[in-house]
């Protein structure tokens, strides 16, 4: 009888862990810092989109969005890979460095693709964020979004002059989660992006996509032709009261993190 509590003993404690691995794997975010890596010309330190920038260009804001929904944030600073995206229950990847950017950038490659496809076809909640022309690199993110019918293009949409915010203005939301109590949006210098069959175009603008979901196996994968909502946009410290970022970011952090199997 005894080997048997012992036994029951052990099998409940191999639960309990899995269960807790999975709870883990489901509220960790992680954020890429390979495919974006540039480097503060000043301060000599890692910048732009990373969940540590308090400026204007960082994910600071949207990371404690994320963390006040019981998420844990991870920063992933190698490539995309089984061991990289081990326990992690959503990935980002945002405005992947041109060489402008990063005069040594790390670009998406085969393996990478195979590696974030694989993830994403087990379960994984993937957000891609793009940027317009200038500021973005095509041509292997492009190899990427193509395991999911999703094609980013080098264009710039919405350019603002001065600070005419209202150039940048999506009014025109649709009956959707991000969207819900949600009027108004600002979207400044944005690729389009083209669909593949079973790619559901989210939010459009004189028929041009901007926004885009596709389930891909058992996971999920959202699409933005913008890195958007970083700390200058996710709030007023910049636009005007009526722009409500903010809340479409509360709402992007429930979406995803209500994805994750």
């Amino acid at each position: 009888m005894k080997h048997i509590f012992l036994g029951l003993k052990s099998i409940i404690l191999l639960i309990i862990c899995i269960l807790s691995f999975n709870a883990l794997a489901q509220k960790t975010v992680g954020l890429d810092n390979w495919y974006n890596h540039e480097t503060n010309a000043v301060t000599g330190k890692i910048f732009h989109y990373t969940w540590d920038d308090t400026q204007n260009s960082g994910f600071s804001q949207l990371g404690d969005l994320f963390k006040s929904k019981g998420a844990t944030l991870k920063t992933i600073g190698g490539k995309a890979d089984a061991k990289s995206l081990a326990g992690i229950g959503l990935y980002i990847i945002v405005d992947p460095d041109t060489t402008s950017e990063n005069p040594n950038p790390n670009y998406i490659m085969p393996n990478d693709v195979k590696a974030i496809a694989k993830w994403v076809r087990d379960g994984g909640v993937l957000l891609i964020l793009a940027n317009d022309k200038p500021n973005c690199e095509f041509t292997h993110l492009n190899q990427l979004g193509k395991e999911f019918g999703i094609h980013f293009n080098p264009v710039t949409l919405n350019p603002v002059t001065g600070k005419d915010y209202n150039m940048a203005a999506e009014t025109n939301l649709p009956n959707h989660p991000l969207f819900k109590g949600v009027n108004k949006i600002y979207m400044k210098e944005v690729c389009s992006l083209s669909l593949g069959k079973g790619v559901k175009a989210v939010l459009t603008d004189a028929k041009q996509v901007y926004i885009a979901e596709t389930s891909f196996g058992k996971g999920f994968v959202l699409a933005v032709g913008d890195p958007w909502l970083y700390n200058e946009y996710i709030d007023h410290a910049m636009l005007p009261a009526d722009f409500e970022n903010l809340k479409a970011a509360n709402n992007l952090t429930d979406y995803l993190l209500g994805k994750v199997k």
